[in-house]
């Protein structure tokens, strides 16, 4: 590969890089603005110990797990390199990327995904979980778990060879791999962990708790939209001009249909035109065209995130009707938008057809199997010995003080006393 090639590549995937780690902020201010005020602090230290622990992690292990080079004739389901990274001599990148840019910044991009599946579920169990088991549930989830589920396809691992040499399951920048994993165990910790109190009332139907700061939320949002750029654009692994340019436009048409889609049917079904649906029907589209960004059309990934959207609010509804408490929507954004967006590609796009939607149910399937039993093995172990829940007096009172001692609003409280 000429010089001046493998350094626009190398300077895409690093500007990507940075892409991803900054939606690491929209996940901040989206968690923090549909929550209360008396839990922000312990929101954003869960985010900012997701992200420090996460890359530390996938430096020791996680890498070496998702990338472990399955030997031939193996079964593709874990094997590991070894810990750390020991880059190749001439500072390439493995096979499948073509040596387009640098061991490092191949590590790296892939690292800040690492951290993305825990995120997904610290929104979910927001203002009530403890933070020591919910560290310990990430060190587990990020180190472990995440690799292993990925390790099965962009690995190498089974699941990207069903059909032999051509080809199998596809999921090209993470609808099942990053955002089903952490739909997946949010599922499962919501379910263990209960709803918070006067989310429901004594007969069952759901309550309305207003988030502190819808703008901030809003923020969140549109960083998230933001960062997509670099999630989906990086996933080409490289900078070619013509795939980076139509993924680029799936991806904003998916995100901008999914958006609209929810507002017309919240609005439809409510009466009330309700910005958090709309704005989660963006994550709902951004989700939705995720797994098959580079074999849509235009025109598919509108249809693809027009059907994200309504799942929105369908799957909104579907939650608090069967008494789980989500705060901020993450099980329908991450884990139903995430299936709806894997299958798509066996209903769209350049793979569409009977064979490869079995690939991609498959896919769904064997993800969905690992992650519930290996979420419910670690957060119910959690709950039977050091508990998962805060006390009564202390979520009503707000995690910020109860456990870290500190307000993120301390003038604001201090004008109001």
């Amino acid at each position: 590969m000429e010089a001046g090639l493998f350094t626009a590549n190398n300077v895409w995937m690093m500007v990507c890089t940075a892409l991803v780690f900054f939606m690491h902020t929209g996940f901040a201010f989206l968690e923090i603005g549909l929550t209360r005020q008396k839990n922000t602090i312990n929101i954003l230290f869960k985010n900012i110990f997701i992200i420090t622990v996460g890359l530390l992690l996938y430096y020791i292990g996680g890498f070496n797990l998702m990338y472990p080079g399955f030997e031939e004739g193996s079964m593709g389901i874990f094997e590991f390199a070894g810990f750390g990274i020991d880059a190749p001599e001439n500072g390439m990148t493995a096979e499948y990327a073509d040596g387009g840019y640098t061991w490092w910044t191949d590590f790296l991009f892939q690292g800040m995904f690492a951290a993305t599946a825990a995120t997904i579920v610290s929104g979910a169990v927001a203002e009530r979980i403890k933070i020591g088991p919910f560290m310990i549930f990430t060190i587990i989830y990020v180190g472990l778990i995440y690799p292993i589920a990925g390790s099965w396809q962009w690995g190498g691992g089974f699941l990207s060879t069903l059909g032999g040499e051509e080809g199998g399951f596809y999921d090209f920048a993470g609808s099942t791999l990053v955002h089903s994993v952490g739909g997946w165990g949010a599922l499962i910790a919501i379910y263990l962990l209960g709803a918070r109190i006067g989310k429901f009332s004594e007969d069952g139907k759901p309550q309305a708790i207003p988030g502190h700061s819808i703008p901030m939320a809003t923020a969140g949002v549109l960083i998230l939209w933001l960062g997509w750029f670099g999630f989906n654009g990086g996933s080409v692994l490289s900078a070619d001009p013509a795939t980076t340019s139509l993924v680029l436009v799936t991806t904003c048409l998916a995100a901008a249909a999914g958006g609209v889609g929810a507002a017309i049917l919240s609005t439809l079904m409510y009466k009330n035109m309700d910005l958090t649906m709309f704005l989660n029907g963006i994550l709902g589209g951004l989700v939705g065209i995720t797994a098959g960004a580079d074999l849509m059309s235009p025109t598919e990934a509108v249809i693809i995130g027009l059907i994200a959207g309504v799942i929105i609010v369908l799957g909104v509804a579907l939650i608090d009707r069967i008494r789980l408490d989500d705060p901020v929507g993450a099980v329908t954004v991450h884990l139903i938008c995430g299936i709806w967006g894997t299958l798509a590609v066996g209903i769209f796009g350049d793979l569409a057809g009977g064979q490869q939607l079995i690939y991609q149910l498959t896919g769904v399937a064997s993800v969905g199997v690992f992650c519930c039993i290996s979420a419910f093995i670690i957060i119910f172990a959690l709950k039977k010995t050091v508990g998962i829940r805060v006390p009564k007096e202390e979520e009503i009172d707000g995690l910020d003080l109860a456990e870290h001692g500190m307000d993120a609003y301390a003038d604001f409280r201090m004008s109001e006393q």
